[in-house]
């Protein structure tokens, strides 16, 4: 297995070109270092007039989807901290939030003084579209170069009542905590029209609905409040144009109380109990790990060393993890042998996956 010889991107991902040194097209093309920095002094520029704009304003100036996890948490700080905003937080509890990710919020809150709202849907609602995402075709090729397929729905469905929240109490704002990597940099600030919005909802919803038996609608805007919102919120991932490190974010959030949870053994989630699982199953069908983009990413940019996103990249979760997140879908838990998954008994799908050994090297 080739890799990248500068970032981890391995020959497997689709559409790389490595070329006679080993190095991939987005190294090869990357933009110089005084680009880069210019570009986001130009993003933190628009935002920080945005912060200048919603200060005056009653209520909620923004809205903080909050997973508990070093990245967001660290988000909700700045925002709160630095900037001075009345946050609102935002939960999605998809059944499988680290028990410390949550005590870390609790503490977080209390320290921060915010308000904090959770959305946590039924499980078996969960459990149908955690299983039905286990299909690879359920959402575009494109969207699986970064996330698995179950992050997908989860992210999709986070993001639908996020939105749902920021218009219903008219927010101007809605935060996220991305880090370099995980998205690309032009969409760190977005003030979308009403039609873009109506764009992404229904290129979000429309997969959930079918995962869902048509029930995931429920936590998506109508198109009444998409067409009457007086505003729609800008959209911003203040971590991919602020200055950011993790290790230094990690110390911040330590005096407000968060702790690495150490019942996650994932090295790529600080807050998630399916994330390794959903990593799995990624590899299996995908031929490479879900997070490959995003650490590549990373190191490219400099953020983190090229032996750490290795690290990260070849640490499998342990199988008595894989095991119990199986037991709660419903399914048989991969493992290193050729294993068919039952994706929904009741329809009698199922998909063939071969779980060899990593793709890493």
């Amino acid at each position: 297995m080739r890799r990248c010889t500068c970032c981890v991107l391995p020959e497997t991902f689709p559409g790389v070109h490595l070329d006679h040194e080993g190095l991939c097209q987005y190294c090869r093309h990357l933009p110089g270092k005084e680009q880069r920095t210019a570009q986001r002094a130009r993003l933190r520029t628009r935002f920080e007039q945005l912060v200048s704009e919603v200060h005056t304003e009653p209520g909620y100036q923004c809205l903080v989807s909050w997973s508990g996890g070093k990245d967001s948490s660290y988000t909700l700080w700045l925002m709160r901290h630095e900037y001075g905003l009345r946050v609102l937080a935002f939960t999605f509890d998809n059944g499988f939030v680290s028990p410390m990710a949550y005590e870390n919020m609790r503490r977080v809150s209390e320290q921060l003084d915010i308000d904090h709202v959770i959305i946590r849907p039924s499980f078996a609602f969960m459990r149908r579209v955690f299983r039905a995402s286990m299909d690879p075709t359920l959402h575009p090729p494109k969207a699986l170069e970064r996330a698995s397929s179950i992050c997908n729905s989860c992210m999709g469905l986070a993001k639908g009542i996020a939105l749902r929240l920021a218009l219903e109490k008219n927010i101007p704002m809605m935060v996220y905590g991305w880090s370099p990597g995980q998205i690309p940099i032009a969409s760190a600030f977005l003030r979308p029209r009403r039609s873009m919005l109506r764009a992404m909802v229904e290129a979000s919803a429309t997969p959930l609905q079918q995962a869902s038996e048509d029930q995931a609608g429920a936590f998506f805007p109508t198109p009444s409040q998409l067409e009457n919102a007086p505003r729609m919120p800008a959209n911003v991932s203040p971590l991919i144009f602020l200055d950011w490190q993790e290790e230094s974010a990690i110390e911040t959030l330590r005096r407000f109380g968060w702790t690495r949870p150490e019942d996650i053994d994932d090295p790529n989630s600080s807050n998630c109990l399916i994330n390794g699982f959903a990593n799995q199953v990624h590899m299996a069908q995908m031929g490479y790990h879900a997070y490959a983009m995003e650490l590549s990413g990373l190191v490219r940019e400099g953020y983190m060393e090229r032996d750490e996103a290795l690290h990260r990249l070849e640490t499998r979760p342990p199988a008595e993890s894989v095991r119990q997140v199986a037991d709660r879908l419903g399914v048989l838990a991969p493992s290193s042998t050729e294993t068919r998954l039952d994706l929904d008994m009741t329809q009698g799908k199922e998909l063939s996956i071969s779980l060899t050994d990593p793709v890493c090297p």
